[in-house]
Order: structure tokens, then sequence, then C-alpha cells
């Protein structure tokens, strides 16, 4: 059942997909950390997480996740992490994600499944906690992860964290997964990275800037299959890589059905909407409007 335990106890819960509309870096902190820019689409697509309340406490994951260990599963991580940050709670889960969303891909699979987590079990346990201190959880497990726990398409700053809702008008975009999974610590080591990318407002972003993806030269550089499909799509329209990641995207000016029939071999495509909110968001939203969960 989505968003709310069913007759076997389990309840299904979206976790969209991301785009970055641009990524640029702007600094560095003292720590080493870098500083960027860049807004983040929600999409109407992305992963499944499947949550089963238990009463011994105990947090299991069940399926493989498409072979990610567990010791790495963010989704795992969210749900300890979210236990151990409740006083009193005795609770447990069972946790079973499908995935669609392509790993290393730069759409923010893991991050969105974690936010997910964090977001379904604080209602399914009873927890209570609120939407800042569900956002400094899921922090401290990836940069990405508070915009997704705040569900809003958002420009952002700092390593990422630092997030301001905007309006994006709502377009259909191209994604394909070039089946490149790109090391993100990698990109951040290379030397050609460029670290001091002008600043863009939101205004700017809204008023039309310049802007690119600070990793797009080095991931066409690293991986033939990205300059493939990158070269691909320039013919119809303007495409850009998403995140750190092996994916590529571009906005839609028309049906891109055909496109979708001309994808490259060994790569996969998906026709996808941009979203204001998040489908997790409205998940929870019904769910609270039918009541308490069962315990």
């Amino acid at each position: 059942m989505k968003g709310g335990p069913g007759s076997d106890g389990w309840s299904q819960w979206p976790a969209p997909a991301k785009l970055n509309l641009f990524l640029h870096i702007v600094g560095r902190r003292s720590d080493g950390y870098h500083l960027l820019e860049t807004v983040f689409q929600l999409l109407d697509w992305g992963d499944s997480v499947w949550l089963r309340p238990r009463d011994d406490g105990r947090i299991i994951r069940c399926g493989d996740n498409s072979g990610i260990d567990e010791a790495s599963d963010l989704g795992v991580r969210a749900a300890r992490a979210l236990k151990q940050s409740v006083d009193g709670v005795g609770l447990g889960a069972d946790i079973r994600i499908d995935k669609r969303i392509p790993i290393g891909g730069g759409l923010g699979g893991g991050s969105s499944d974690a936010a997910t987590t964090l977001v379904a079990l604080n209602w399914l346990w009873n927890a209570g906690l609120d939407e800042d201190r569900l956002a400094g959880i899921g922090l401290a497990l990836g940069a990405d992860v508070p915009v997704f726990v705040r569900g809003r398409t958002a420009y952002a700053e700092g390593i990422g964290e630092m997030l301001t809702a905007i309006d994006v008008p709502p377009r259909d975009y191209l994604v394909v997964d070039t089946g490149a999974s790109v090391p993100t610590a990698a990109l951040f080591a290379d030397p050609q990275l460029t670290r001091d990318s002008p600043a863009v407002t939101i205004r700017g972003f809204v008023c039309g800037a310049p802007t690119h993806n600070a990793f797009e030269a080095i991931v066409r550089r690293r991986f033939a299959a990205v300059g493939r499909a990158l070269d691909w799509l320039a013919a119809y329209g303007e495409p850009r890589l998403s995140g750190s990641g092996g994916a590529v995207f571009m906005p839609l000016r028309e049906d891109g059905r055909k496109l979708l029939d001309a994808c490259p071999s060994g790569m996969r495509a998906w026709i996808v909407r941009g979203v204001a909110r998040s489908p997790l968001h409205g998940a929870l939203a019904a769910a609270v409007a039918r009541g308490a969960p069962a315990l």
C-alpha cells in the first residue's frame, strides 16, 4: 500500500530522482569540502522504498538492493541513524528498495532512498521529529539527502545543504542512463576540475545567466559513453550531465518518444516530469489524512 501500511504491514513510499539543472563549484572550505551552487530539480520518477515496522527493534534489509552491500546501503543506514536519534523508540523495520535510479548516475538514488526512509519511518514509528531534525540526520549521511527530506525543488549552496525553494516551470525531460557508474570522490580530486566558477544567484538563474556542470568535461574525458550520449542529444537540444554521475538529461521541446526509440545501444532512457513538490510528501500527506499508523 502506498503511503500507509497494508494488511501485511508493508507500505510503499516514493523515492524520487533529481536533476542538477546546473552545478558550479565556487570555492573550497578549510576542511577540504567544495562549495557548490546548483538547482535541484525533483522528478516524478524514481525508486520505491518498502517499509514494515518491527516490534523487536531490529533493522532488517530484505533483498539485495541491486547488489549494494548492506554497510553502504543508505536506506539501512538512515533507519539506524533515525533509531539512534529518537529516545524511547523500540521499534525496528524491514526495508526493501526497488531500484530504478541508476547507481552512480548523479540522479540522487541513494540519497533519496535515505530521505524516504527517514521521512516515512518517522511517521510509521510516531517518532515526531520535525523536518529540520530529519534534514540534519540526513546531512550526516550525504550532502544531497536534505533536499529530498525537505521535498521541494531548490537552489542550493554550501556543500548542497543550504536550500532555498524556488519555482521552476514544470517540464518534461529525457533522462539517459549511459551505463557509466561514476565515482564522485575521484572527480572532486581531479586536478582539472574548475573550482572557482563565478557565482550564480537565484535571480541570475531565473533570468537566464550562463551556467554549466563543472564535472561535465572530466566525465566526458573519462567515460566515452557519456560523450556519445551528449553528442547524440546535442542534435536535438541542450543536453547536460546531472550531478557528478554518468546520466545525462535534456529538457524536451516536443514529444520525446522518438528519442526513446533512437536511444544508443547499451543505454536506457526515460521521459520524466520535473515537479515542484516531492511525491514523497504527497504520499506522506495522504497517509496522515488516513490516520495514525497502527503500531
